[in-house]
């Protein structure tokens, strides 16, 4: 509900501040009081678009602030959730336009965008006039009036999952027949290739080890001799047999060496270990070194195989491996493709049959739809004097979609035998508005009764008993909700439960407006002058009583 509108320098207004209240609020004022400039201010903050010089003549900037209350589950807290902005129950809006044309909005002291406003505002302020091109005059929004008013959510909601299905059965299997002419492109290359690999058969990291015991038995050759020089001056015919030898003799001449020789047969036997030691060590390397001369040929062969297959898919040898995966799962998809897009394609035929049934629910149910808010309207149209008016909710064919495959266009023809229209082409002003007027109120039960609903001028072209009729269904649609008229007619003021009057005043050769809340006997004046003009007259006066007794 909009609670406050706060308005500094905007065309002809220097500072404005209303109050608005639940229910059915009228403003009323003579022709180019400024009635207009409220909802351009309003429209302003909202971000709708508009005049394109709004600041007052004089004035360095233009600022409107408009203070919604939000109850609990309101769409608007979406929003502001989408836009990363606190959610709060009071909502401040605040725009400036400096004179220069630039705009700056806020949201709660946070600054936003244009099209965050505007995206706000869907959720908060519903504009019908003559002019509307935001509600039931855009034939785009027909569709979803109509289901609005038809109660099937949850059979749309079917079309709309089994579009999901079809769109993902669909890219699925084209995917696949993207992926199988990729493949078969290269059908040749690929049996090759993971023929040539399976051969091989590599292993990762098998290059380096290989390297490696190439390496080893290149030196062997060279090395090995000199080893086993070595390991025979170790052994009992060298080193060892004349360490042991000398041992024996000094074991012997110990006893009558008085401890002399103690200390060097330690030392020997330890030198005997080490000696050991060093020749289990050089054994076990000529045994290392020990190769057949076929395993080297063997092992180079390998070793340039795969680096020559490396080579020729220009990739590391220990990616062989991986390689040889990748492209036995291509050669794989390949074999296995024709099956697979038959398998995708019974897929898309299952999808393509479960929306079709889903969308032919949804059609009966719209046409089921259409014919009860063509009764409605109708039941509606006969208390506003356009009884031999006609209106059609057609239902035609359109292009599938997740909303189905129907097309809704609302028509009239204003009197029996005429070609019927659309709606904002056929109806005058006059019957525009009642057309429009009826529509709502058969979407009463369905609306939103947070929306703040604003009819600019919707019973120009009607008086008397047509007039009265207005006012009594813009006061039906206020009951629990929050309506605002902007209105000529003295019969849908007297029925409002809030009523400002807009007046011009001038200060010093300047032109300003002015907007001021009416108690009783000021409303019984202001409708009075709506009745008889410049000069109130008594008749005036008792007749404006009477609209306001009821």
């Amino acid at each position: 509900m909009l609670r406050a509108l706060e308005i500094r320098d905007m065309l002809i207004i220097d500072r404005l501040d209303l109050a608005f209240q639940p229910g059915l609020n009228v403003l009323t004022g003579e022709t180019g009081a400024g009635k207009s400039i409220l909802l351009d201010s309003l429209g302003f903050v909202l971000g709708w678009r508009g005049r394109a010089e709004l600041v007052r003549k004089g004035a360095q900037q233009g600022e409107v602030t408009a203070v919604f209350d939000l109850p609990p589950g309101h769409p608007g807290f979406a929003v502001l959730e989408d836009a990363g902005l606190p959610v709060q129950d009071e909502l401040i809006l605040r725009r400036v336009n400096t004179s220069d044309g630039r705009k700056t909005g806020w949201i709660n002291d946070r600054r936003v965008s244009g099209e965050v406003l505007r995206r706000l505002s869907e959720t908060l302020v519903e504009l019908h006039g003559q002019h509307d091109d935001r509600g039931l005059l855009d034939p785009k929004g027909h569709r979803a009036i109509l289901d609005e008013f038809g109660g099937y959510a949850e059979t749309a909601e079917a079309v709309r999952g089994a579009w999901r299905a079809l769109g993902t059965a669909r890219k699925a299997h084209g995917a696949a027949q993207a992926a199988l002419a990729e493949v078969q492109a290269e059908e040749d290359f690929l049996r090759h290739a993971v023929a040539e690999l399976e051969k091989l058969a590599p292993v990762a990291g098998e290059e380096a080890e290989l390297d490696a015991r190439r390496r080893m038995m290149q030196s062997a050759e060279r090395i090995r001799d000199d080893i086993a020089q070595a390991s025979n001056a170790l052994g009992y015919d060298g080193a060892e047999g004349a360490m042991a030898q000398a041992m024996r003799w000094l074991e012997g001449a110990a006893e009558r060496a008085d401890g002399r020789l103690d200390a060097p047969l330690e030392a020997l036997t330890r030198a005997m270990a080490e000696l050991d030691e060093a020749a289990r060590g050089v054994a076990d390397c000529l045994d290392a070194l020990e190769f057949n001369p076929a395993e080297l040929e063997d092992t180079e062969e390998r070793l340039f195989a795969l680096r020559g297959l490396a080579r020729k898919h220009q990739v590391l040898p220990d990616e062989l491996a991986g390689l040889a995966e990748t492209l036995a799962t291509r050669l794989a998809a390949l074999d296995a493709g024709e099956a697979r897009i038959e398998e995708l394609a019974k897929a898309v035929r299952a999808a393509e049959a479960s929306f079709d049934a889903a969308a032919e629910t949804l059609t009966a149910a719209r046409a089921a739809a259409a014919l009860r808010l063509d009764a409605a309207v109708a039941a509606e149209l006969a208390p506003l004097k356009m009884e031999r008016a006609v209106f059609r909710t057609e239902v035609t064919r359109a292009p599938e979609g997740p909303e189905g495959r129907d097309a809704v266009h609302f028509t009239v023809a204003t009197n029996p035998g005429a070609p019927s229209g659309p709606l904002n082409k056929i109806a005058s002003g006059g019957e525009l508005s009642r057309f429009l007027l009826a529509l709502k109120v058969c979407l009463t039960e369905q609306r939103d009764s947070s929306v703040t609903m604003i009819f600019d001028e919707i019973d120009r072209g009607v008086g008397g008993a047509t007039a009265d009729a207005v006012g009594r269904r813009l006061a039906s649609l206020a009951q629990g909700g929050q309506v605002l008229v902007v209105t000529h007619s003295p019969q849908v003021a007297a029925l409002g439960a809030h009523h400002w009057r807009v007046a011009k005043r001038v200060v010093e050769d300047v032109t300003l407006s002015e907007v001021v809340p009416l108690g009783a006997d000021q409303r019984e004046d202001e409708i009075a002058r709506m009745l008889s003009g410049d000069v109130v007259t008594a008749e005036a006066r008792a007749a404006a009583r009477a609209l306001l007794a009821g």
